[in-house]
């Protein structure tokens, strides 16, 4: 099997020496993506404009790795202030709801304090049709 290297264009792949995504046979890793916009290189102040943009960029992620939302079976949410879990909620429920991985939520620090959220996925391309 040949690894397949994902990146977002975020400076901080390179800066850092990491993916946004790797592809090992029908596995999919995506790194810990947070709410920045990284054709702009900008963060929202807003933490749910933030959620929003890390699944755009998790979606994005997917789609170059020919999986999609609905490949994912793993899912871990990092929050710097735990309350901020339940609010977040809705954004969660549009794009995983129907697929239902299993989950885990964390509070932690994040590497930049404007960092409200950040979402790590996993998903399995199934050579399934079904």
């Amino acid at each position: 099997m040949t690894r397949k290297l994902i990146s977002s264009g975020s400076t901080f792949e390179k800066e850092i020496g990491y993916s946004r995504a790797v592809v090992e046979g029908n596995w999919v890793l995506v790194s810990g993506t947070t709410g920045f916009d990284y054709s702009k290189m900008t963060i929202s102040d807003d933490l749910l404009e933030q959620a929003e943009q890390c699944f755009k960029n998790i979606v994005v992620a997917l789609q170059q790795a020919g999986a999609s939302m609905k490949d994912v079976v793993r899912v871990t949410y990092v929050f710097p202030k735990a309350e901020d879990f339940e609010k977040c909620w809705p954004i969660m429920r549009k794009y995983l709801g129907d697929v239902r991985p299993s989950a885990m939520m964390l509070a932690a620090g994040l590497s930049d304090p404007r960092m409200k959220i950040e979402i790590q996925v996993t998903a399995y391309r199934s050579t399934d049709t079904e």
